[in-house]
């Protein structure tokens, strides 16, 4: 049997628990969720500049998803699984311009030999505890959170593994913290440790995280959280976001900060020698013993108009500090908790300055329930560039079109397209992309 057979049979089978163990746990069985989704992914990425390779990839993403109730009593006790699988339809070759080497593909891990894997897959296996109203989960951890967010903008979703609390005693008040230890990428089934950036050759295996979420009324929203990678960066982050009701439609408020700083080994030019250090540091030179620390002082604001169908959207986003906004990155595929973070580009680079304009209309308003489509625009500058006068550049452009079926035997079958430019001046690397992405999903419910 091979391993992504096993996976799914392992799921299946917490799914389908004996009958044995119902009478003991009426609500961990009554209470159960389970569900498989369904992904099918096309991605073209046309690179026009540099010596990178383009990618044209298709593929079919299974995502079997077993959710448990607790047991009853005043300790409740439950169990959650999450079988994944990616299998290849088409790839195209990856060897860069120059034909010197291969490159991790966008969709699928690779062969030894370069070539994309017919098929890649992992299960995770979370156990919880729950006392009251708060909840204890020790296992895959899918956090969506300011200070750590997992990806999922391929075929299948990025996993972490560790430890979380989640406490909800107080009423409008939400307590997190937890541990992260090891991740598995979105194109990956091997776990792989933890870095402050791709280009850090050495790792770390305990990321810190906690927080709270207060809630004032129904249209206030205070969040605080703490992010510690060990040996790399300690992160604070500061976030409003309010809704105001007025004449015509409503206005949301969406404020955020972040205050990242070396920490442990990062904050000495001898651990950062050793290769405890981030990228994107474009504001220090080669031989500055600075560079590679973390730095940075990320600030937003953006304010969207809704009314009707219509929900119309101004934004500044400014990073002060010598290094990109500090983030958990192991590889290919890294989120953040940002408003300038498109479908390409971060926005995230020493000095940058991002002005964000957005438009998008739900179409139920027309009568046509479903369909929607956005727009995003956004345009930087001030970027440092070390050694140079010059500030670069760089702007990007997104659309995204989608539609859900809303009643039938294909209700909740969905369908997107999904197109972004970017285009970079006066950077040491540009980068200058045109991307398409198509996709059909659909979530089965199983239990």
């Amino acid at each position: 049997m091979n391993k992504s057979t096993l996976a799914l049979a392992i799921v299946a089978g917490i799914v389908g628990l004996p009958s044995v163990q119902q009478a003991s746990a009426a609500g961990f069985i009554e209470d159960s969720k389970a569900s498989l989704g369904l992904r099918n992914f096309y991605f073209n990425q046309d690179v026009r500049s540099a010596d990178v390779p383009s990618f044209k990839e298709w593929g079919q993403g299974f995502t079997l998803n077993y959710q448990s109730g607790f047991t009853q009593g005043t300790v409740g006790v439950g169990v959650d699984a999450i079988g994944l699988l990616g299998v290849k339809l088409d790839s195209g070759s990856r060897v860069n311009k120059a034909g010197r080497s291969r490159t991790p593909g966008q969709l699928f891990p690779l062969e030894s030999d370069g070539s994309a894997v017919d098929e890649f897959s992992h299960l995770g296996l979370t156990g919880k505890l729950k006392v009251s109203k708060t909840e204890a989960r020790l296992g895959t951890l899918q956090p969506r959170l300011p200070v750590v967010v997992y990806n999922d903008g391929r075929l299948l979703p990025q996993t972490f593994e560790g430890g979380q609390i989640t406490s909800n005693e107080i009423d409008n008040l939400t307590l997190i913290g937890g541990q992260l230890e090891h991740t598995t990428l979105r194109a990956s089934s091997d776990r792989q440790s933890l870095k402050a950036h791709v280009s850090a050759t050495e790792d770390s295996n305990k990321f810190y995280y906690g927080g709270a979420d207060y809630r004032i009324g129904k249209n206030l929203l205070l969040q605080y959280y703490y992010g510690n990678l060990k040996e790399f960066y300690q992160q604070h982050f500061l976030g409003l976001t309010h809704t105001q009701a007025l004449p015509l439609g409503s206005l949301v408020t969406d404020l955020r900060y972040f205050d990242s700083r070396s920490d442990g080994k990062n904050a000495s030019a001898a651990g950062r020698a050793e290769g405890y250090k981030v990228g994107g540091d474009l504001a220090r030179a080669a031989g500055d013993p600075d560079k590679g620390e973390v730095d940075s002082r990320l600030w937003s604001a953006q304010f969207t108009w809704k009314v009707g169908g219509h929900a119309l959207g101004l934004g500044y986003q400014e990073n002060n500090g010598d290094s990109e906004l500090a983030r958990l990155h192991s590889g290919p595929g890294v989120s953040d908790y940002t408003i300038g973070g498109r479908f390409i580009g971060s926005f995230i680079r020493p000095d940058e300055r991002t002005w964000i304009g957005s438009y998008s209309y739900d179409f139920a308003a027309l009568g046509v329930p479903g369909l929607s489509a956005a727009l995003i625009y956004n345009k930087a500058d001030n970027i440092a560039i070390a050694g140079s006068r010059r500030e670069g550049s760089e702007w990007e452009r997104d659309l995204r079109l989608g539609y859900v079926v809303q009643s039938g035997a294909l209700k909740g079958l969905g369908f997107a397209w999904l197109n972004g430019s970017l285009r970079s001046s006066d950077l040491p690397v540009q980068t200058n992309v045109d991307e398409n992405r198509l996709l059909v999903s659909y979530s089965l419910p199983l239990l």
